[in-house]
């Protein structure tokens, strides 16, 4: 094949061959030949050599497809080998590309036929300035400035590289360049703006090229958000971009222009710039967007550039008002303008896109936090006020004048205010808990999948009216009433409207105080009950049922204060639960429990006017209450009313009620056991089995919520059960062993091992959520070691279950050291047999590999003695089964082994193996952690691959480890310390794996590890320098290597929230309500 010459690099390659296999790849080739192509291509895109070929297949070819693969060639050795290559190599490819791109755009035609081909060479250029400007090529942007005066086309161009070049160095920086890099480009791009400066504004005043305009404001828009102000503000820059501004062809890219400008925020010292270029862009908006507008309907109709306009007024309004409202406020005249603005911010949050509607939600939320940050604050004097942004605490003297101003402040924005409260119920998201929703064929049906950005938009509107309610309760409370009222009447009537309408008042739960909060919703629960009963057909009443299941389920202090409000509301449920329209059995059920696990003590005790609790009454009534509902509901109601039975104090009436609750089941469970005992073929009956695993699903609902309490009933059915799973169990295994690997995917199988998961599920649960009491651990554990162990071991590996697994690190997790004993035979039974499944790949018995880590963390933290007794060889396969599993690509599985070997580290550390342990492990273990540490696919273990190589390194310098970890035997020249040994390791592991990496770059990044070693903040921001440094990771997401202070971020905001009262739904708290 002639295509295997090309291979040969010692020569110039055949251009003439190459178009041909970069065609038959490409275009023209059969599956065969497409494939020996691609392998080919790739060959040549391995070799070393192959860039030297560039600039010859670039002059004598004529296809565009041959030009982008070599160009890609390029970008390679760029990216990853550029600094290493000779100065004449670099400056001649450099020259080259820059001859080639001048010489392209110097003509209209070829510019505008050979624009893709352009763009690329547009591209390496700005990765050569990356690497060689400023130090290498100091006269960039003066060259480039002087290029663009010679022609508008190439000037077109240069705009397009000055645009590439601020978004690599500002926009996509993080992770691509070391700190350093990124600081040095930054400030020569500053200091060399001037220049660009001049050069757009030249443009911008001279030419009358559309192309070039664009260009031009493009440039400009990726450089404003982050020049000296003065090349704005000092110049002509600003009126220029406004006389742009009524143009239809630039109206948008000047929008974006004013935007960045818009987004600065550097103190007073421009405002009087802003104020005229706000008073400018209103009096020009009003002559293109006239205030009475119906914008939403415009921008339905309208065009792609009409639709984008209003998305970047969208954006231009918040940016302006985030920074600069407070200059707008200080006289009457302006304060106009200002609302004007938010009149029109109001109107476009009304239009029908969910982009447009975020940026303008992310505002509103913004202003309305700030305006009541300032009302909170005002009403408790000494409190720190939060002004601007500037943190001032003030002595209670001096807050009247200050809570004047608060008040004008708030009457200020008391109109907007209301029509905001409006916007919000209007377009209110929805909730988690409500389950009916319309589908695309106006049908009301159970939802399927939750969708997040609806329960992310749901958050932010659900805080935004929160506060909103803060501000004026009397108004929210209004303006939901008079809503209620319109569909009462039937004049607003729609399902859309009632349900946003709801939502909204379930989401402000909280906020208001008791009493108006009671009389709020007596007349809300009256009005929608009231609704329920007028309305007429199936799906109407659907809607309204989930309605009111969502409002009264989110008022749980309501409810706890008005017995006979909440025992309506719960016959209510009980009423839902008959009703057989798709979703809302179900939501009926997770109401009844929401609301129990508030309320629960007003069920066990007798209530005014009643003879006996509401749970006994209930119990009574149980088997016709849940004769409609589906076996998993029937599960969710068995824990509501566990819940209530858990809350009773009397031992012996908590007891009689259990018996209550559980007799039916147990009295099927009576029957099928006795049934059994005279024939064990009966237990083999498929329906049979599903009645079983009924009995066993609804006894872990119970058990889930009743925890120590369920003590009696689980005994009573325990050993039964226990024998169950036995027969169960060698029913699996002798189906497998017999009808070969397919027999585990039958229906029979599958519904035999679903009862003995649900028997481990039932155990671990009560254990679980028992009471510490060992003695309990004792009498289920004892049994079990035969029953449920021994059958592990005994069952072939697709018969064992992984629930086991996670079982005994339950019981270890909660019964700690008392376990000590159990563990040799918990380890006999499960090791090596689920090691031999899970070694194999990493594919095969994903649910065993989590939960045999999980087993094994319990044990290191729990029972470390347990693991010191093991045989060396025994240890050997603990610690590989460990590197096993960080290395493993599943994310929980990785975590799980980093945090095992973190206990495992420590541990070891404070124990007599010290040594002996950290000899044979130490060298290997920060092997493996760096090459998962460099490898892509571990990114989201980075937090815990720091942890591991502090541990190491504070290690070897503390002195702890007493005997050498080299070995003696192999090195003539023995090491002064471990600490010199470890630092040399490490050096000589990281050259040899990383041969991009000069030496001295190494030696500095060890070196500074050791300097940090104490500091995990300083230790952490090395280690992400090294990851780009080495070209590890690059151009990729790097989120994960900043997990941690996301995280820290996030609670610090949890904090905030539960400061003011509704911002945490009633629901979410986890504290014990108190309901007595």
């Amino acid at each position: 094949m002639a295509a295997e010459k090309l291979r040969d690099l010692s020569q110039p390659i055949d251009v003439a061959v190459l178009d041909a296999t970069v065609a038959a790849f490409f275009v023209t080739g059969s599956k065969e030949e497409r494939a020996a192509a691609d392998q080919i291509l790739r060959d040549l895109q391995a070799n070393p050599d192959m860039w030297l070929q560039v600039v010859h297949i670039l002059q004598n070819t004529k296809s565009m497809d041959t030009k982008f693969f070599a160009l890609q060639v390029l970008e390679g050795v760029i990216k990853y080998r550029w600094n290493a290559l000779p100065v004449e190599q670099r400056d001649g490819m450099k020259n080259y590309i820059s001859e080639v791109i001048v010489q392209l755009s110097s003509n209209e035609a070829s510019f505008r036929s050979e624009r893709l081909y352009v763009n690329k060479l547009n591209v390496i250029l700005v990765q050569i300035v990356k690497h060689d400007w400023p130090a290498k090529w100091t006269s960039f942007i003066p060259d480039l400035v002087a290029a663009a005066k010679t022609s508008e086309t190439i000037c077109e161009n240069c705009m397009i590289i000055l645009k590439l070049l601020s978004e690599e160095v500002f926009d996509f920086s993080r992770g691509e360049m070391t700190q350093q890099k990124i600081k040095e480009l930054k400030q020569s791009l500053n200091s060399e703006f001037k220049l660009i400066h001049e050069l757009c504004l030249y443009v911008l005043s001279a030419s009358q090229r559309q192309d070039l305009i664009r260009s031009t404001l493009s440039a400009l828009h990726a450089y404003l958000s982050w020049i000296p102000l003065g090349y704005i503000f000092e110049s002509p820059l600003l009126e220029t971009l406004l006389k742009f501004f009524p143009v239809p062809a630039y109206r948008n890219l000047t929008l974006q222009c004013l935007t960045e400008v818009a987004a600065l925020n550097f103190g007073d010292f421009y405002n009087a710039q802003y104020i005229k270029m706000y008073t400018i862009f209103i009096g020009q908006l009003q002559t293109i967007l006239p205030p009475n507008t119906n914008i939403p309907e415009a921008y339905s109709n309208g065009s792609g550039e009409e639709e984008a306009f209003i998305q970047n007024l969208a954006l231009f309004f918040t940016s302006f008002f985030k920074f600069h409202i407070r200059v707008l406020e200080s006289t009457p005249e302006f304060v106009t303008l200002l609302l004007a603005g938010l009149e029109y911010l109001i109107n476009i949050s009304y239009v029908d896109d969910t982009e447009v509607f975020k940026v303008c939600l992310d505002y509103w939320n913004l202003l309305v936090s700030e305006l009541f940050d300032a009302h909170h604050n005002s009403d408790n004097p000494a409190a720190t006020v939060n002004l601007m942004g500037l943190q001032m605490s003030f002595a209670p003297g001096m807050v009247d004048g200050l809570g004047s101003k608060v008040m004008q402040r708030r009457q200020l924005y008391s109109n907007p205010m209301s029509k905001l409260r409006g916007l919000m119920i209007n377009r209110m998201a929805k909730p988690e808990e409500v389950l009916i929703v319309e589908d695309e064929n106006g049908n009301i049906v159970r939802e399927t999948m939750k969708d997040n950005d609806v329960l992310v938009q749901y958050k932010i509107m659900r805080e935004t009216l929160i506060y909103l309610s803060h501000l004026d309760h009397d108004d929210t409370e209004k303006q939901m009433l008079r809503k209620l009222n319109k569909q009462l009447s039937g004049e607003e009537w729609a399902w859309n409207n009632l349900n946003t309408l709801c939502w909204a008042i379930g989401s402000i739960s909280g906020s208001m105080a008791e009493d108006q909060e009671n009389r709020f919703l007596v007349m809300v629960i009256r009005d929608l009950l009231n609704l329920c009963e007028i309305t007429k057909g199936k799906d109407n009443k659907a809607v309204i049922a989930s309605n009111i299941m969502y409002v009264v389920g989110q008022y749980p202090r309501f409810l706890r204060a008005h017995w006979k409000f909440l025992k309506t509301v719960v016959n209510k449920l009980f009423e839902f639960m008959h009703e057989t329209h798709p979703g809302v059995q179900d939501m009926a059920c997770d109401t009844f429990l929401k609301i129990v696990q508030k309320c629960k003590r007003k069920f066990v005790i007798v209530q005014v006017g009643e003879t006996e609790p509401f749970v006994s009454e209930l119990l009574s009534g149980l088997a016709t209450t849940v004769q409609d509902l589906e076996p998993h509901q029937i599960h969710s109601f068995y824990e509501s009313v566990g819940s209530m039975i858990q809350a009773e104090s009397d031992p012996q009436k908590r007891d009689e009620y259990l018996q209550r609750l559980m007799a039916l089941p147990n009295q099927k469970w009576a029957e099928i056991i006795g049934q059994a005992r005279q024939s064990v073929e009966f237990l083999k009956d498929p329906d049979v089995i599903r009645t079983v695993l009924n009995i066993l699903q609804t006894n872990t609902s119970a058990a889930t919520s009743l925890g120590t309490f369920f003590l009696s009933q689980i005994s009573l059915i325990f050993m039964d059960m226990l024998n169950v799973y036995r027969m169960y169990s060698e029913l699996v295994s002798t189906s497998i062993t017999n009808g070969g690997p397919y027999a585990s995917k039958t229906s029979f199988v599958k519904l035999l091992r679903s009862v003995k998961r649900e028997t481990l599920k039932l155990i671990e649960t009560f254990l679980d959520k028992a009471e510490d009491q060992p003695h309990i651990g004792k009498q289920f554990v004892s049994p079990m070691m035969e029953y449920v162990l021994a059958d592990y071991a005994r069952n072939v590996p697709d018969a064992r279950e992984s629930e086991v697994l996670s079982l005994f690190a339950t019981i270890i997790n909660k019964y700690k050291a008392t376990m000590l004993d159990d563990v040799p035979n918990i380890f006999e039974a499960v090791f090596q047999c689920t090691l031999e499944m899970i070694t194999k790949n990493f594919e095969d018995y994903p649910e065993h590999r989590l939960k045999f880590f999980s087993l094994l963390r319990a044990i290191a933290t729990f029972c470390f003695p347990a693991l010191i007794k093991l045989s060396s060889q025994q240890l050997k396969l603990v610690m590989d089964s460990i590197i096993w599993a960080f290395r493993h690509t599943e994310r929980n599985i990785a975590e799980t082994g980093l945090n095992l070997l973190l206990e495992m580290l420590k541990n070891f550390q404070h124990s007599a193996f010290c040594n002996q342990f950290f000899r044979s492990y130490f060298v290997q273990i920060e092997q493996e952690i760096f090459a998962v540490l460099t490898d892509t696919f571990h990114k989201p273990g980075f937090k815990l691959h720091v942890l591991v190589l502090q541990h190491l390194f504070c290690l070897a310098e503390s002195g702890a480890l007493t005997e050498p970890l080299w070995d003696v035997a192999t090195v003539p020249h023995p090491y002064p310390n471990n600490a010199v040994f470890v630092r040399e390791y490490t050096i000589k592991l990281l050259s040899s794996s990383f041969p991009n990496m000069t030496a001295a770059e190494v030696t500095q990044f060890v070196n500074r590890l050791y300097e940090s070693r104490n500091d995990p903040s300083e230790f952490k921001k090395n280690i992400r320098d090294f990851l780009v440094q080495s070209k590890e990771f690059s151009a990729q997401d790097n989120k994960d290597l900043y997990a941690e202070e996301a995280a820290a971020q996030r609670e610090q905001e949890r904090q905030r929230m539960l400061s003011i009262p509704g911002l945490v739904a009633p629901n979410e708290i986890q504290d014990e309500m108190v309901d007595s």
